[in-house]
This record gives C-alpha cells, structure tokens and sequence, in this order.
C-alpha cells in the first residue's frame, strides 16, 4: 500500500517557548516539529524542538520536516539527532518541524558530559532573542539546587538558560508570569543510546540535539498529560508519545494552519494539509485530530480514521491510535 509522510519536507522537531499575540511568552510552550519520519498519516510537525518549558501561548521555533500524504497505515518514527525523526518501517519523512533557520546556534558545552566547570552546567537557551533553545552556554547552579520534579524558578525568561534546578536538569513548564516551573531532568548516556533514569518518561531530543529531556509518556487518544500539555509522538521513540508544551494560544483547533509539532490543542497534531481538503494546501502543517480506529469519530469532508501504525506493528496499548486524514 501507499506510504505517505504526514508532514512537508520543510517540517522538523523543535520545540519553543509559547507566546502570546504580543510575542511575549504566553501560557504555553512550543515545540518545534521534527519528530519523525514515518509512514503516519499526520506529519508530525511539532513546533520545534522542545520549547523552553513554559506554559505561555505561542510557539516556539523548531526544526522542519516534510509532510508526506498518509498511508493506510501510517506509522510514527523516531528522530534523529538534530530533531528529525526515522520512521519505524517505511519512512517518509521528518514529523516534527524546525525553527525557520534550521538551527545552528553556539554551542559551548555538552548537556550530556556536562564539561562545564565546577558550580556549573550546561544549559539549553537562545542566544538570538526569540523564543526558541538553539544555543548551549554555563551557567551557573544555584546555591540549594532544586532537584527532578521540584519546583524551580528561571531568571529573566524560561530561555535564559538560567534556573534554579541542580545539575543535569532545567525548569520546564515555566508560567511566563511567575518564571516558576518544574524541574525536568536531561536524558543520559549519549544521543547513539540516549536514555532516561526517571520512571514513567522517555528521552527526547530536538532543537538540533540542544534539547535532551525526559517527558512523560502518554496516551494519545486519552491526551492523559498535566496541566494541559499535549500527547504527541515521541520523535526517539516510535513506539511511544510524549507530554510536550501546548505552543497552540488562540490557535490549534482542527484544521488550523501549524508550523510545529506542538501547535495544536490537545488531540490535534500538525500534519501534512494535504490529508484534509478543510486545510489551507499552501501552508505547512494543519492541525488533524488523533482518532479510535475502534470507534472513529472524524468530522472531515470524506475523512476516515487512519491507522497510525502499519499493520501488526503497533505497540501494546496503541493498536487504535489513529489519525482523521483522507484515504491515500
């Protein structure tokens, strides 16, 4: 059968800091697609790698992917170091999308060494002025470091670089009015055999590998995350979905125009527009809704509910994910 990418080729997985309609950091947090490339029929445009943790409205800038049209069965992939994603089967393309300019920030340290000197680490942050992590610097940890899942404050801004979490960790989550979020741990061992020491999470890597965090794994027909983050597919993983930052403000409802992976409200994800003829075809991405192939619900002109995962290839617990998308 026809294999598609759900996203366009120009979608990566990044995730941002989430702004308001003023361009200030909004409730929500970003993430910059670039999740994987696989035979899913939405293309996994997240909006950039992961976003700075925050809750603030807006998106932040991410790598891109391309959106490939939906399959029969489509199945998510994994990403690859700098954020875009390998399908598990037949991949197509990238699900997540990438910051405009691809990446490409300073890096004076490695999150996953930490060579930074005593009473510092190296942390995530941008060094361009937007919202989005592409750069890595020192910075240093604060006296009484929070630890993983503490409360945590940032200064000046959930992409500072600067917070009050202990080595190895960043505030994630971050309330654009209080600068207080929490703490999330980095991914060990290495970005060949990336791995997560805290239960009940998955690594992640986006934003061109500036991004290494544990997240919670999730249910994406439940959309079972905290405090209204989204369930989206894991770019590392392709058998597993991740809580990410809701990027989406105002936006993200069906059919809206997205430009990363975390650009939707929650059930939605940011796929290839050509799987909805209610999508604008020149945009890049268009928010589709996950569906039960056990009990589809698809509200599309001609839309059934796609299988996520090529046949005999789902994980347990995720044969019915599916997404609404025209027949390929």
């Amino acid at each position: 059968m026809k294999k598609f990418s759900l996203v366009s080729s120009l979608l990566c997985t990044a995730l941002v800091f989430g702004c308001g309609d003023d361009g200030k950091p909004g409730a929500t947090g970003a993430t910059n697609p670039t999740t994987n490339n696989t035979t899913n029929p939405s293309g996994d445009a997240t909006e950039g790698e992961t976003s700075d943790g925050s809750n603030s409205d807006t998106e932040t800038p991410g790598t891109t992917t391309t959106a490939t049209s939906p399959s029969t069965s489509p199945t998510t992939g994994t990403p690859d170091t700098d954020g875009t994603s390998q399908g598990t089967s037949d991949t197509t393309g990238d699900n997540f999308i990438m910051p405009p300019d691809g990446g490409g920030g300073t890096k004076e340290c490695d999150p996953w060494v930490q060579d930074c000197p005593a009473g510092q680490k190296c942390m995530p942050y941008s060094g361009d002025g937007d919202n989005s992590w592409e750069s890595l610097k020192c910075t240093p940890i604060m006296e009484n470091p929070a630890q993983t899942g503490d409360p945590c404050t940032v200064e000046g801004s959930g992409v500072s670089g600067i917070d009050s979490c202990d080595l190895a960790n960043m505030c994630w989550n971050v309330d654009p009015e209080t600068g207080e979020g929490t703490c999330v741990h980095f991914c060990s061992g290495s970005p060949d055999a990336p791995s997560c020491d805290v239960s009940g999470t998955a690594c992640t890597i986006v934003n061109d590998g500036v991004l290494i965090l544990c997240l919670p794994m999730c249910d994406p027909l439940l959309q079972n995350c905290m405090g209204g983050d989204l369930c989206i597919p894991n770019p590392m993983d392709p058998n597993s979905f991740i809580c990410v930052l809701d990027a989406s403000g105002e936006e993200g409802q069906e059919f809206d125009v997205c430009e990363y992976a975390n650009a939707c409200d929650p059930g939605f994800y940011c796929l290839n527009p050509e799987l909805a003829t209610e999508c604008d075809p020149m945009s890049i991405g268009c928010c589709l809704a996950f569906c039960d192939i056990s009990a589809p619900e698809c509200v599309g002109a001609n839309a059934d509910c796609l299988p996520w995962y090529e046949e005999g290839m789902a994980p347990p617990g995720f044969e019915n994910v599916g997404v609404c998308g025209l027949p390929q």
